[in-house]
């Protein structure tokens, strides 16, 4: 007879026997393998979850009830351990997609403003960070080799290289240069060096080689001198060459000198005009996003009025139409026996979250792969106004199978929308609240947290209430989305940033609730009609 799970894991706990739990997963790594890889789509991170969830249950083994069925707890613990991993791979790669376009959007116009300051930054430098900056990023080394040549560890390396790289962003910082870390090494790594003229070494090379030369026979002549007696006619001569070579040597040093020192001049004129044309750039973008969202706003009121007027309409010519059905003198009014039917395509087709949810039907259909008796009974949940806990009646005509991909499906679109909208508003708020390269990795970091559990938190419950209590719901969440968004911001942002973010929530908040108002008004007129028409 064959061992139960409840002896197998008793025998561990008790015994510490390894054969036993060898046993376990063998029973059951199927099973948690399968149930990862459905949620993460990937071998590699499925293989790790499934290590991860029989080394919960190596270490958690003696807190399970006797009556535990492990099958079940495999799969419940899979499940959340899946889920953490999926959150936080999509929270890595938010992060990568910003930072690569931040990147981008930095490297090709910010090289112009900290060109003519690198070399004073650089000379600003401790002897060794100014070393460990040009074999890293000058010479492009590695870590190891940049170690090897300063006598130190790649650790090390490492971290003087990060150290110098912050000093060069304060020194730009000082002088009206905002650029972060990151950029600073893509702009020095990419433009620091440039090629020089191919005719430039083998000139330098004739050159070297005519000195050589010139030392050579110096060096012959000052030789002989020790053995054989100068003239004086010799002696004039020698002192009047060395006179002038010095005497030339010293004008071209003078002349370097002057040059260098009308560069500087020039390069700390140049900075400030520099500063202030990035300024105003800076203002004429903001006024340009201003002016679009103001343009925007104004369409999406004018197409709003317009829709309102539509519906107005249309539903004074239904009630036209009840009216003439209940006359006795309209009695072969031919589409007095369908009234419903249409009314019920019609809300269809103008109520918010309904609309929302009968886009998805199509998605379902293929990936759920439904059949059509499923098919035509969740369209009838969904597009039924008067619908209670549309979730639950869903889930019950779904197979388990089903239920894990419309759950997978549930999360996949809670996650896009996620990164749609921050991604967003991020803009908005760089735009709006003139943030700096490092304040947007952290406002971008926080904000996804917010949203992520947010999101999290919400899955489970969408759309298990009817419409109208939805949406009558909405603007407090919104509300409590914002200050949570308000809080997460406050130890990133200056005084007056925060200022501005809130004036622009209460602006957002307000906007919402007159949104959804409209929207609750428009549902509450169809469904009065509706029950009227009955």
């Amino acid at each position: 007879m064959m061992t139960s799970d409840t002896q197998l894991l008793r025998s561990y706990v008790r015994k510490k026997s390894q054969d036993a739990f060898t046993e376990l997963v063998r029973r059951h790594l199927d099973l948690v393998y399968s149930a990862a890889l459905r949620q993460v789509r990937s071998p590699q991170l499925a293989e790790e979850i499934s290590q991860s969830v029989f080394a919960d249950l190596a270490r958690g083994a003696d807190k399970l009830k006797s009556d535990t069925l492990l099958t079940a707890w495999l799969y419940q613990v899979t499940r959340r351990t899946a889920i953490d991993v999926v959150r936080r791979e999509s929270r890595r790669q938010a992060r990568e997609r910003l930072a690569v376009e931040m990147a981008d959007m930095n490297t090709a116009t910010d090289w112009p403003h900290i060109e003519p300051l690198l070399d004073d930054a650089m000379e600003a430098l401790d002897e060794p960070d100014r070393a460990a900056i040009l074999l890293r990023y000058f010479e492009n080394k590695s870590l190891r080799e940049v170690g090897q040549s300063l006598g130190t560890s790649d650790d090390a390396a490492q971290k003087r290289v990060s150290r110098a790289v912050e000093r060069l962003r304060e020194f730009f910082s000082k002088r009206g240069v905002t650029i972060g870390a990151g950029g600073i090494i893509v702009l020095i790594s990419a433009n620091a060096v440039q090629s020089a003229p191919l005719a430039l070494a083998a000139t330098i090379s004739a050159a070297a080689a005519v000195l050589a030369g010139t030392a050579v026979h110096t060096s012959t002549a000052i030789s002989a001198t020790k053995a054989i007696a100068m003239t004086a006619l010799q002696k004039t001569l020698v002192t009047a060459t060395i006179a002038i070579l010095a005497g030339a040597g010293i004008y071209e040093a003078r002349q370097m000198s002057q040059l260098s020192g009308q560069v500087r001049t020039l390069q700390q004129q140049q900075a400030p005009l520099i500063a202030q044309i990035r300024q105003l750039k800076h203002e004429r973008d903001d006024a340009e996003g201003k002016l679009a969202t103001v343009q925007d706003g104004k369409t999406q009121s004018n197409r709003d009025e317009a829709e309102l007027l539509r519906l107005r309409g249309e539903v004074t010519q239904l009630r036209s139409d009840l009216t003439k059905r209940s006359d006795p003198n309209m009695a072969g009014f031919k589409g007095a026996p369908n009234l419903n039917a249409p009314f019920t395509r019609y809300y269809i087709n103008y109520a918010p979250l309904k609309a929302v949810m009968r886009t998805k039907l199509a998605t379902m259909y293929e990936q759920l792969r439904l059949s059509a008796e499923q098919m035509q009974a969740i369209e009838g949940i969904v597009t039924n106004l008067s619908s209670k806990d549309p979730e639950r009646q869903i889930n019950a005509l779904l197979s388990p199978e089903q239920q894990t991909a419309y759950d997978e499906l549930k999360q996949k679109e809670a996650i896009s929308n996620l990164q749609a909208r921050l991604h967003r508003e991020v803009g908005e708020l760089q735009y709006g609240l003139k943030l700096t390269a490092g304040q947007m990795d952290q406002v971008s970091s926080a904000l996804y947290d917010v949203e992520l559990n947010d999101t999290m938190a919400k899955l489970d419950g969408e759309f298990t209430a009817d419409p109208i209590t939805v949406w009558e719901h909405s603007a407090a969440r919104w509300e409590q989305l914002n200050e949570k968004k308000f809080n997460a911001l406050t130890n990133i942002l200056s005084p007056p940033q925060l200022y501005s973010l809130r004036a622009w929530q209460a602006d957002d908040v307000q906007m919402q609730k007159s949104n959804t108002d409209q929207v609750i008004a428009r549902a509450r007129a169809m469904q009065t009609f509706s029950t009227e028409s009955k």
